[in-house]
């Protein structure tokens, strides 16, 4: 299967410091990859570059075999590349439904299809669209900025620690939309997660960010229980 981003030996940072160094990885289109590693190992970074928030200073990212490195967020954003950033990041002072139509800005005649697929997905939103987002317990908030970013209809949709500080009972239910979203032919999903449960029960493949750098990469399965992976999470 053709690969639908490419990432070869990526650096990048912030001012001196470096925080990725070398990082190559291949995301097959309509696959689902996990981005593992311990803390401070440069996994946000990753989707910030990616995204075009922070700039490489060396190595290239291809998407659909164009070179993406110095794209703009919001050329990155209309090609069909969504970050779904850590700590949800809605607009606090807006409804629900005012943050949903703000995430399909780049598809307005699409706009009512989009938004009746993610209410679909995240039937708790349907119930709360006039409500300000931030009157929403977080899982509700973490449903908002996800739909949010589907609104934006994705080809590669990246979510950063997507079940962090949640409830057993929220994560169950998360779990269950991310399959949902995983069963999409037209979608690939890159999902930085501690969660190992849910990274084996999702992900096709993994990748292990130490120290800004690859330490193992794999197929979920093999990768997760395994000795390597004990070694760097615990």
């Amino acid at each position: 299967m053709a690969d639908a981003l490419r990432i070869d030996n990526l650096s990048a940072g912030y001012g001196h410091a470096t925080v990725l160094r070398g990082v190559t990885i291949a995301i097959e289109a309509q696959s689902t990859v996990a981005i593992v590693g311990p803390n401070g190992a440069g996994k946000s970074t990753l989707l910030k570059v990616i995204s075009g928030l922070v700039r490489p200073t060396a190595g290239d990212i291809r998407f659909r075999d164009e070179d993406m490195s110095r794209w703009p967020s919001e050329k990155v954003v209309a090609s069909g590349i969504v970050h779904v950033p850590e700590g949800r990041q809605v607009f606090p002072g807006l409804s629900v439904a005012e943050n949903l139509w703000l995430g399909g800005y780049s598809h307005p005649e699409r706009r009512q299809e989009l938004l009746e697929d993610v209410l679909t997905l995240f039937p708790r939103l349907k119930e709360r669209l006039s409500q300000a987002a931030d009157s929403l317990s977080g899982g509700e908030q973490q449903m908002l900025a996800i739909g949010r970013g589907l609104m934006a209809a994705p080809a590669v949709l990246m979510l950063d620690e997507p079940t962090l500080g949640l409830a057993p009972v929220i994560i169950d239910q998360m779990t269950e939309a991310l399959m949902a979203l995983r069963a999409r032919s037209s979608l690939s999903l890159i999902v930085v997660e501690q969660n190992l449960q849910l990274t084996r029960a999702l992900c096709d493949a993994a990748h292990i960010l130490v120290d800004g750098r690859i330490a193992a990469s794999g197929a979920t399965e093999e990768l997760v229980g395994s000795d390597v992976m004990k070694i760097y999470l615990g």
